[in-house]
């Protein structure tokens, strides 16, 4: 991650998705991109269903829904990354990108999270309250904006007309 070069941005990071696989986020460079905590087992995890919408309405137009499952909230996340991406799968339908489980908050959140976080503070400064915090991310790679959980991800679609117009 750079030091003093600046801001940083989405393409200064990498996550292992749910499969195994070390992604460079640097791929996602150019579009919009929503990133999510989620978790399986809270109450708004039908959420994973809108986040879904919204990866099928813009994908065409350089969108895309980023999942990192976090199990930091009332251990609403206790499964493995197998378990996690078969529910969302036969649950939900899920086709857009999930990684594997992180931290999100504290010594061990993922560095992704720590940006994300220093960039878009919350209700509790900077940390992360509960599951499906949302962070939209702009072509550039900065983030425009945060979303409470219980911003409905249908609430982000003009947002999100606006970051792919832009």
């Amino acid at each position: 991650m750079s030091g003093n070069a600046g801001p940083a941005t989405l393409a200064d990071f990498d996550a292992r998705s749910i499969d195994g696989q070390e992604i460079d986020l640097a791929s996602y460079d150019g579009q919009v991109v929503l990133v999510v905590n989620t978790a399986s087992q809270c109450g708004f995890t039908p959420q994973y269903q809108g986040l879904q919408a919204l990866h099928d309405q813009y994908a065409e137009r350089g969108f895309a829904v980023l999942g990192f499952p976090c199990d930091q909230f009332g251990h609403q996340e206790p499964g493995t990354d197998e378990e996690i991406s078969g529910f969302c799968e036969r649950n939900f339908g899920v086709t857009f990108p999930l990684f594997s489980k992180i931290d999100v908050n504290g010594d061990d959140a993922h560095p992704l999270f720590q940006w994300l976080r220093s960039e878009k503070g919350g209700v509790l400064g900077d940390r992360i309250k509960w599951n499906f915090t949302k962070f939209l991310i702009g072509r550039d790679g900065t983030v425009i904006k945060r979303y409470a959980s219980t911003t409905k991800p249908e609430k982000i679609a003009s947002d999100i007309e606006k970051a792919l117009a832009g």
